[in-house]
């Protein structure tokens, strides 16, 4: 029996995660649950999967949930500590951290000290603070598992050789909504085009990072930190089909490829599942249904975000931070109707620029860097 604990449990990745546990039956068992402030869909979730804990991060809900679940015999906490203080329990196989954003990363570090598996599906806590999160993984013990399709592509082809004989990975990404659009139409964007994806349903935020390619750019800096690479080895190419969702070149010449139709429950079983793999009734790739694969070099004239996330994968220290709050808040910005689709990266840049980076960070370090870049961009926002 695996137990699991699923962390942002009311979101796209934890509705997902549950739907795959449904599906593989009776050797998984749900122990804990978290969300943000959505009570409501946490109290369904817990009233169908009996979980022994729950945690609700914004008290503002906390009477409601109880009330909710009165005769539930569910241990019920409120608060981020007590989000920390469930990662880090004993009696779990399996840690899914999904929570969106930088408020994700105390439960990650906790997740990484555990010594089980921890399955991570939110890009944020290793770009901000990958050295740390994957050096306490190490020190303790701690199967990381990529959720991400991407980076679970790379993590399932590396399997075919040694981390030495690694060459360079190659990171697909579908272009976005904007892929194939004029870049002086792009001032004109609004948050429903940028949410309109032509092959992934996210939620709004990452949605908007992948119309920008902002989701490539910290898949860039994540990936330096899963894999142990250098920016030099990373690479990118638009892929719009998303049949092959990453590829690795090893020193021999050889590419190993995983593909699949794009569907996040895929690499979410394999990380409930690894090192095994389960049936699924996921539909077979048809490749000649499908006719032809294409590639395409990134356009980072048009997509700027691009080129910071190498920088930042090249720089490290304490500007994979900034570049995410700042991104964060920027995206805010735009789906609040503030500031146009093509000023999110300029302001992530600009906090960038005034950056003073710090080369080896604590997490406080890391901590602080995150709140000045929101604090920069928010000051932006205010003078616009």
């Amino acid at each position: 029996m695996k137990r699991v604990a699923i962390l942002g449990s009311t979101g796209s990745i934890g509705r997902s995660t549950l739907e795959v546990i449904r599906g593989l039956g009776q050797g998984y068992q749900v122990v804990a649950l978290s969300a943000n402030s959505s009570w409501e869909s946490l109290a369904e979730q817990v009233a169908e999967f009996r979980p022994r804990r729950v945690v609700l991060t914004e008290p503002a809900g906390k009477e409601s949930l109880r009330g909710k679940l009165r005769g539930n015999s569910a241990e019920v906490s409120v608060g981020p500590d007590a989000l920390a203080q469930l990662a880090a329990d004993a009696d779990v196989d399996i840690f899914v951290v999904a929570i969106v954003g930088a408020a994700g990363l105390p439960a990650t570090v906790a997740a990484a000290k555990s010594g089980k598996t921890l399955a991570i599906a939110n890009k944020e806590p290793l770009v901000m603070a990958g050295g740390i999160v994957m050096a306490l993984a190490q020190q303790h013990g701690t199967t990381v598992v990529p959720v991400d399709s991407e980076h679970s592509a790379v993590f399932q082809a590396l399997r075919a050789g040694k981390r030495s004989e690694v060459r360079r990975i190659v990171i697909t990404a579908s272009g976005g909504p904007f892929r194939d659009a004029p870049p002086e139409t792009l001032a004109a964007v609004t948050p429903a085009q940028a949410l309109n994806h032509p092959t992934w349903r996210m939620g709004a935020k990452i949605t908007v990072d992948s119309a920008t390619l902002m989701n490539k750019a910290l898949e860039v800096v994540e990936a330096k930190w899963l894999f142990g690479l250098d920016a030099s080895q990373i690479d990118v190419v638009v892929h719009p089909q998303s049949i092959i969702h990453s590829m690795v070149e090893f020193c021999d010449g050889s590419v190993v490829a995983q593909m699949g139709l794009p569907d996040m429950k895929v690499p979410i079983r394999f990380a409930l599942t690894y090192p095994d793999r389960a049936e699924t009734a996921v539909p077979p790739l048809d490749l000649v249904k499908l006719g032809s694969l294409t590639f395409q070099t990134p356009d980072f004239g048009k997509f700027p975000a691009l080129r910071l996330g190498y920088e930042a994968a090249r720089t490290g220290g304490t500007l994979g931070a900034v570049l995410n709050g700042a991104n964060e808040v920027a995206v805010k910005g735009f789906l609040d109707g503030h500031i146009k689709f093509t000023d999110i990266i300029p302001l992530v840049e600009q906090a960038l620029r005034r950056h003073s980076v710090v080369p080896s960070p604590s997490l406080d370090d890391i901590i602080r860097a995150d709140e000045w870049a929101r604090s920069e961009v928010h000051r932006c926002l205010s003078t616009n």
